[in-house]
Formats: structure tokens, sequence, C-alpha cells
């Protein structure tokens, strides 16, 4: 009997361990900045092209894109709809060298359809983002 409850016990200690790292949803882009170059010679803005290493996870943890796995960054025109709002948003004013985790939530990503197989429906979308390039 002491097994079984030690056993019981055991297994929520375990499921409030995977409770706890997984990150909330969110209802609007949260922008952190993790690291800001001492010199800045430009800020990223609407036009500009823009050179990004990212890694994107789910909530869950569960990566389902990177290009540092690639080893080539993510060549995109800001503010021009060419990716997800909440992109084209959180690299606003960024400095050559900066590092930032953009939480997105769903209507600035793939909304209530997602991107299949990957991403579901409704998902926050997490990405860890560096910014390598302007022109």
């Amino acid at each position: 009997m002491r097994r079984i409850a030690f056993v019981a016990v055991l297994a929520l200690c375990l499921a409030s361990l995977a409770l706890a790292k997984k990150e909330s949803d969110v209802d609007r882009l949260q922008i952190g900045v993790k690291h800001k170059p001492e010199k800045c010679d430009r800020l990223t803005k609407p036009g500009d092209t823009v050179h990004v290493h990212y890694r994107g996870k789910l909530t869950d943890g569960t990566e389902f894109d990177s290009s540092f796995n690639r080893d080539e960054p993510f060549s995109f025109t800001l503010g021009q709809g060419m990716v997800i709002k909440g992109w084209d948003h959180g690299l606003l004013n960024m400095c050559v060298g900066e590092k930032r985790k953009l939480k997105i939530p769903s209507s600035m990503g793939y909304g209530e359809r997602g991107s299949p197989p990957k991403i579901p429906g409704g998902a926050t979308l997490i990405f860890d983002t560096e910014l390598v390039k302007i022109e």
C-alpha cells in the first residue's frame, strides 16, 4: 500500500514539473531583449532586408524550425507582410548582434488554422532570434 502511495506521489510530482516547464499562451506580442550590443550603428526599420537566425518552439518546448540547424540565417524584407505579423513587429528597431525572445500570440502567427503538421491551430509561438545583418 505504501509503495502505491509513493508511486502516485512521484507521478504527481513529475507531472507538476512537466507542466511547470511549459510556457504559457499569450494574447499580445511580448518582446524580450536577451542581448544588446554595446554599439549600434543602425536600427531595423520597415523596408530593410534583414538576415535573422532563429529557433521556433511551441509553448510545450517542441521545436518546429531552426535556421541555426541549417547554419544559414533567414532573409526577408521587414514590414512587407512576407512573414508572420509577430516577426514584422517584433524585429523592428533591432541592432545587428541583438538577440530577442519573441512570444507571439496566435493572432500574430498562424491563427486558428495553424501550419500543419508542426504548428497546431491557435498556437502561441516562441522564437529565439538573433539579427545577423541589415541591408
